[in-house]
């Protein structure tokens, strides 16, 4: 072998270790002063660790040279034989563009170029979205790494790239392998680690959105093998779901369903969960956002992401009008504080459909009829007798209902109704003139002169405490649309229509221009600026006005019991900001609208945590008002039997005395706000206060004491 041979190898060698090079023009000046031809140019990545080589072999006399071109090629022989830049088969859009027409192309800027090893010819599609150029590598191998260059003074479309490994050749079964977050270095040979351990036949770099791929060189190194799925890749710290439509078809429709494949890769890349699926539109505003929101129906049941409910059914919310992500997630906490019979369990996911990362969603529940969801009696079309014909049913008090097929308006204030369950494709005749019959039934007894009478009053057939919790979740976090959506559901077991689950708040924690500003409100929302439908104001102002002890009841729990505080919920938004971290930063790049004003939102504040502390501020606020208005008693509920612990008021503080092992003691004020948190481990303690009333609750080996206190 001759030197030039050998330098060459060389070279070759050092391309697999270097991950950054030069401009091009350098590059090409110190491999002819090494005496390598041109063509042989474009294999060669230089790094200042290759820089630093060549010229010790410039340097060193002949022998020196041999033996350091020796020593370097054969270990440069064992690194390729372990990791190597691979080929293949190119694949990928058919169709390219010509620029200097416009037009379709089959002969310019082709797919070909992208593997060309030349950086000056780029592979640009005629489609601007979804396109995207690969290697068919004839068996399996595991990736290792990827390396890009972008079209010469173009580096920003490559931004959100996707690089994705599959062994399908339609890569209905690709999972992602790298996504670029950051602009490349202009037209320079940029490569990134992959930490994938499956084996993939095909490889593939799909271009971001409306950017026809626009690539010039791409370079996939790796090493042939099966692999297997201990180490898949997540594109934040966020579960990734990877979503691939059979022939690519994009999701344009709420009627019809596409097929699919989908993979949820969760815990760092650690888990895997793959089915088949079907998948189509959903929402009403929301559909209209760029950013589109989906239904998915798997193959098989399953609990995704460890959440309660095995089933098929679930829904990918896009929180577009929502710029901090997580309105849902805090109103569905608000839920669980007041002890909602279902909540609808979430996650919060990145989404990536036929290749193209989507941003960053809410995986959820669909309400429906289900074990851990709406957990009734699931009709059969043959129910259509007493006592099967009575229940389950799901309605939704609905302001979109008259767009659906099965639903009715009320008899008495009009209301808008959709059944939901049993579906428009399974419910028969008798079971929607029995549920609408029922309904009417329920609202005259609300629209009833005797309301509240004990035997003919609307508490006979409506569950009062659902409706108040329900009702309160929306006012505290200020939902515009609590009573233009309204999900009830009546079981075979009960006389009675019991309101939830909870569902939407986009808009909610003042983000809404049409109630803005919340401060001022000197009444309930629903009954000032709420977008309620037609007859629910006066429907939901009869229930209130007639429970006023109840809702203060239900809500003094919930504030001194449930973690009900804006402390709690202060550090619970602190959680969900740092899980959705990176996540965001990726969103708005694929959705640049932190400056912009959309759906109904008043504000454009700018940056991610503007748009937080909104809520922060929100709730400062709102939690004073909301006791003021609804009335907080001390304690919430009855006094628990003090276990032979004694809490005492003076004048500068509390007493606590009787504690055995360790206890806990917590003190709120009237608002339900925590003054004073202390641990005990035996005997007693003091605890200084101002003057004021207060509630005293002990956590003491499993038992709790709970106490009202003045200190003078």
């Amino acid at each position: 072998m001759n030197f030039q041979s050998t330098i060459t190898l060389f070279i070759k060698a050092l391309d697999i270790l270097s991950g950054n090079s030069l401009t091009f023009e350098l590059k090409f000046q110190y491999i002819r002063r090494l005496g390598i031809k041109n063509n042989q140019a474009y294999f060669v990545l230089l790094s200042p660790f290759t820089i630093f080589a060549i010229y010790i072999l410039f340097i060193a006399t002949n022998t020196m040279r041999l033996f350091i071109a020796t020593v370097l090629l054969f270990a440069g022989t064992v690194l390729q034989a372990q990791v190597k830049v691979l080929t293949g088969t190119v694949i990928g859009t058919e169709y390219s563009v010509d620029y200097n027409t416009g037009s379709m192309s089959t002969t310019a800027n082709t797919k070909d170029m992208a593997f060309d090893n030349d950086p000056s010819t780029i592979f640009a599609s005629y489609d601007r979205s979804y396109t995207w150029v690969g290697l068919d590598l004839g068996k399996k191998h595991i990736i290792k790494k990827v390396a890009y260059t972008s079209r010469k003074d173009w580096a920003s479309r490559m931004v959100l790239g996707v690089f994705e490994g599959a062994n399908n050749p339609d890569f209905t079964d690709a999972v992602p392998l790298y996504i670029i977050k950051t602009e490349p270095r202009d037209n320079v040979l940029t490569s990134a680690e992959v930490n994938v351990s499956r084996g993939f036949r095909y490889v593939r770099y799909v271009g971001p959105n409306n950017v026809r791929c626009n690539v010039a060189e791409l370079k996939f190194y790796g090493t042939e093998g099966e692999g297997d799925d201990s180490q898949l890749y997540t594109l934040t710290g966020l579960p990734t779901v990877s979503i691939h439509t059979a022939d690519a078809q994009e999701v344009t429709s709420k009627d019809y369903y596409l097929q699919g494949i989908i993979n949820i890769i969760s815990q760092e890349g650690k888990n895997i969960f793959t089915d088949s699926l079907n998948i189509k539109g959903r929402g009403n505003a929301s559909w209209d956002f760029p950013k589109k929101p989906y239904r998915l129906k798997l193959f098989n049941k399953a609990r995704l992401l460890g959440l309660p409910a095995k089933a098929k059914n679930w829904t990918l919310i896009n929180n577009y009008g929502d710029k901090t992500l997580i309105r849902n997630c805090l109103a569905f906490q608000i839920s669980r504080c007041l002890d909602m019979e279902y909540t609808p369990a979430c996650a919060l996911v990145d989404v990536m459909l036929n290749g193209e990362y989507k941003g960053t969603y809410q995986l959820c529940d669909k309400i429906e009829i289900k074990e851990n969801r709406v957990d009734i009696t699931e009709m059969e079309p043959t129910d259509t007798k007493s006592p099967n014909v009575t229940g389950g049913y799901l309605i939704e008090i609905d302001g979109y209902a008259y767009q659906e097929k099965s639903m009715f308006t009320s008899a008495y204030y009009g209301i808008p109704v959709t059944i939901k369950e049993p579906d428009e494709d399974d419910i028969v005749s008798e079971q929607s003139a029995y549920i609408e019959r029922y309904f009417n039934r329920m609202e005259s007894r609300v629209s009833s002169p005797l309301y509240t009478n004990e035997t003919y009053g609307y508490h006979t057939m409506l569950d009062k405490a659902s409706f108040l919790k329900h009702f309160l979740v929306g006012e505290l976090s200020c939902n515009t649309d609590t009573y233009h959506s309204v999900y009830m559901y009546k079981d075979r077991s009960s006389d009675k229509f019991f309101t939830g689950p909870v569902w939407d708040f986009d808009l909610a924690f003042e983000n809404d221009t049409r109630t803005h500003p919340i401060s001022n409100l000197t009444d309930y929302l629903f009954r000032t600026r709420g977008t309620c439908v037609n007859g629910m104001r006066e429907f939901a102002n009869r229930i209130i006005n007639s429970s006023k002890d109840d809702l203060r009841h239900i809500w003094s729990r919930a504030r001194y019991d449930r973690g009900l505080t804006n402390k709690i919920f202060s550090a619970h938004i602190d959680s969900l900001t740092n899980i959705v971290a990176e996540s965001q930063v990726l969103n708005f790049m694929r959705w640049p609208i932190l400056n912009t004003i959309v759906h109904q939102n008043y504000q454009a504040l700018g940056s991610y945590n503007a748009e937080v502390n909104t809520i922060r501020s929100f709730l400062t606020y709102r939690f004073p008002w909301m006791d003021s208005m609804v009335g907080l008693t001390p304690v919430g509920i009855d006094e628990v039997p003090s276990h032979e612990i004694y809490v005492q008021g003076g004048q500068n503080g509390i007493t606590v005395e009787g504690i055995t092992g360790n206890a806990t003691v917590t003190v709120y004020d009237t608002s339900g706000l925590t003054v004073a948190s202390t641990g005990i481990s035996a005997g007693s303690a003091d605890i200084p206060l101002q003057p004021g009333i207060y509630i005293v609750k002990i956590d003491n080996g499993g038992k709790t004491t709970r106490k009202k206190i003045i200190v003078k």
